[in-house]
């Protein structure tokens, strides 16, 4: 495939990147397909990341981190997505759940939570999404009653990524129900907590080795220092956050559609059909050559909305777009990669068929791509 240069990274991120590549093959590629029938990573894959430095870099290193850019989490969401590893919930962990402690959390929560973040003894989740609220986050059910010096909390989440394994969770939750989006809070409740269970680990489409819960919480006390940021900010917060989560999706679908198309530029080389290779037929190289265009551009508009997040520039209508095309696009490069695989496309060995399926889920989570729609249009007409 023939690239655009890359500006965002220089010799310094390579070689981080080239050491993530290296992890993943050693530390990764060897058991993913049993973790696939596991439904689950195993946890020792978290330790030696922490180890390695490749968990929640940007935690500056008064609790333990190496105080990186937002670079070298993009740098593990690619080498993660490029691989196809989807069980791998690193960027849930260090793009989207740890970065809420690191803004918001107290110095005593700082303190308790972030060097075992750093390390992989911590494992988060965050728990927005219920049975009867998704996108909606106003419409959430879950509610913390304050009690004295305590909340107590009532609720249930599902599709909750790092469910089963999580250690800490960053819950949702309605302080006040009358006041709309400024009745909601979060709060960070440790697995184990009375009254907090974890239900079954779900079954997917895609995303096999990937943990995903549902949380219930009956009667949970917590003390009020659990309180994460302040009462009735978690609306607000949400908000200035899912810029990133929204990157995030859109760095991974880019790396990996890149990386489908890669393999089927290989695949259509070597494949023969009517008696010479399927790379010789001008159909696949129109349609090779419409995937390769589109990824070079997408890629480029991603690398330009890392700039723009490095320089606090990064709005929820940037986002919005980067998430809705890199999705769309990554749906349609694997497709079409699919498609030139012919029959063997289908089949659950090739990563072009578990690519299709993984990447469903990129469309609906984060917001449904309805929702990114919904918030550009509202932009250009307002």
């Amino acid at each position: 495939m023939s690239t655009m240069p890359r500006k965002i990274y220089d010799e310094e991120h390579e070689l981080f990147r080239s050491s993530v590549r290296k992890f993943l093959e050693t530390e990764a590629a060897p058991y993913h397909a049993q973790w696939e029938k596991d439904g689950q990573v195993d946890r020792q894959l978290w330790i030696k990341a922490g180890e390695q430095g490749f968990l929640s870099p940007t935690v500056s290193e008064e609790y333990g981190g190496v105080g990186a850019d937002f670079r070298y989490n993009a740098i593990v969401d690619e080498e993660v997505s490029r691989s196809g590893f989807t069980g791998i919930g690193w960027g849930l962990h260090s793009d989207i759940a740890v970065p809420y402690i690191c803004r918001y959390g107290s110095d005593a929560q700082k303190e308790k939570y972030l060097p075992k973040c750093v390390s992989g003894e911590i494992i988060t989740a965050i728990a927005m999404t219920e049975p009867g609220a998704g996108s909606d986050l106003q419409g959430i059910k879950t509610t913390a009653v304050k009690d004295g010096d305590d909340y107590i909390v009532n609720g249930s989440k599902t599709f909750i990524t790092n469910g089963q394994l999580a250690d800490l969770v960053v819950v949702v939750a309605k302080t006040d129900p009358s006041a709309g989006s400024r009745g909601i809070s979060l709060f960070l409740i440790e697995a184990g907590t009375p009254g907090f269970s974890k239900g079954k680990n779900l079954e997917k489409v895609g995303m096999k080795a990937q943990d995903t819960s549902e949380l219930f919480f009956q009667d949970v006390r917590i003390s009020k220092d659990q309180l994460l940021g302040e009462e009735g900010k978690g609306f607000v917060y949400l908000m200035q956050d899912l810029p990133q989560e929204r990157l995030n999706i859109a760095i991974g679908a880019i790396a990996n559609a890149k990386s489908i198309l890669e393999q089927t530029i290989d695949y259509v080389k070597e494949r023969k059909a009517f008696g010479t290779e399927v790379a010789s037929f001008q159909n696949t190289q129109f349609k090779l050559a419409e995937l390769d265009t589109d990824v070079t551009v997408a890629e480029a508009y991603v690398d330009r909305c890392i700039e723009l997040h490095l320089e606090e520039k990064f709005d929820a209508v940037a986002a919005a777009k980067a998430k809705l095309m890199a999705t769309e696009l990554q749906g349609r490069v694997i497709d079409e990669c699919l498609q030139l695989h012919g029959g063997y496309g289908y089949m659950w060995e090739y990563p072009v068929a578990r690519a299709f399926a993984d990447a469903r889920v990129q469309r609906i989570y984060g917001g449904t791509n309805e929702i990114m729609k919904l918030i550009v249009g509202r932009d250009l007409i307002k």
